[in-house]
């Protein structure tokens, strides 16, 4: 009875995982392949998005607002980052502080408060109409705001993940460094940077994988065409429901984002060859 006692705890947990993960996953995938008039299998539901011109540009749209969020945000995280943790200053702990405030306000809020800012006739608009202006900044409903949206919701997130992964980089190594003359890119280049990307590229993970099905954003301030992924599998499930369709995205958009697991992976197991 004492060796069956540990799986009958996790078996809760496991009939959970398989109802809601696993088995919704399966019925996805083979009903990405079934014919929703005959029910017979097909690669037609496929074959849709990737000879469809505006589906095509759908998937191109996505994937480069994705990689560009992820350069844009990995630039001025990281740089940011180092900031905050070697930093002794006052402004240095009041920005650290400052950037957890994002992670506390709903997304819907906060969307909603951006585009009442960056609207035509926002807050920016009626400020400079004070000073004789009247400036327009033109990116609402385009690309441009959601990269704007994008890194106002990635940036403090990937912060906070990289911040912590350079608090493990010791002030007795960075001393030791300057003893013997290295100079700041040395040492960036040989310590810090060695101790802390792989959890930057974690942080480059989740940002790719979160925006490739960001739904939310490209939602309320993407324009009509081309569309997010997301929105994309929306109109297809919800509007025109093709559910085998839906499925077949839904799949699609999961090959993608297993593009940058893949490669945080393929990092890990060369590191521990390596180590061996």
């Amino acid at each position: 009875m004492k060796k069956l006692t540990p799986y009958v705890l996790i078996l809760p947990s496991f009939a959970i995982v398989i109802l809601f993960v696993v088995y919704p996953i399966l019925n996805a995938v083979i009903r990405s392949f079934r014919d929703p008039e005959t029910g017979s299998l097909t690669f037609t539901n496929y074959t849709y998005f990737f000879t469809e011109p505006i589906q095509l540009d759908n998937i191109e749209y996505t994937i480069l607002i994705s990689i560009a969020t992820v350069v844009l945000t990995l630039l001025f995280t990281y740089p940011f980052s180092i900031y905050l943790r070697f930093s002794k200053s006052k402004l240095s702990k009041w920005l650290y502080n400052l950037n957890l405030l994002p992670r506390f306000i709903p997304g819907m809020v906060a969307v909603y408060a951006v585009m009442l800012i960056i609207n035509d006739a926002g807050v920016i608009n009626r400020f400079s109409k004070l000073l004789g202006f009247d400036w327009k900044l033109g990116v609402l409903y385009s690309y441009k705001s959601i990269i704007l949206l994008n890194l106002w919701f990635n940036i403090p997130f990937a912060t906070l993940i990289i911040t912590a992964a350079l608090t493990g980089v010791k002030e007795s190594l960075l001393e030791s460094a300057k003893d013997i003359g290295a100079s700041k890119l040395t040492i960036f280049r040989k310590i810090i940077l060695p101790l802390s990307y792989k959890d930057a590229l974690i942080a480059v993970t989740f940002v790719f994988m979160s925006n490739i099905g960001s739904f939310t954003t490209p939602y309320l301030v993407g324009g009509n065409a081309p569309k997010m992924l997301g929105i994309a599998l929306f109109d297809q499930f919800n509007s025109y429901m093709a559910y085998e369709r839906a499925a077949a995205l839904s799949v699609i958009m999961f090959l993608i984002c297993s593009i940058s697991a893949i490669v945080y992976i393929y990092s890990n197991l060369k590191e521990s060859k390596w180590e061996t």
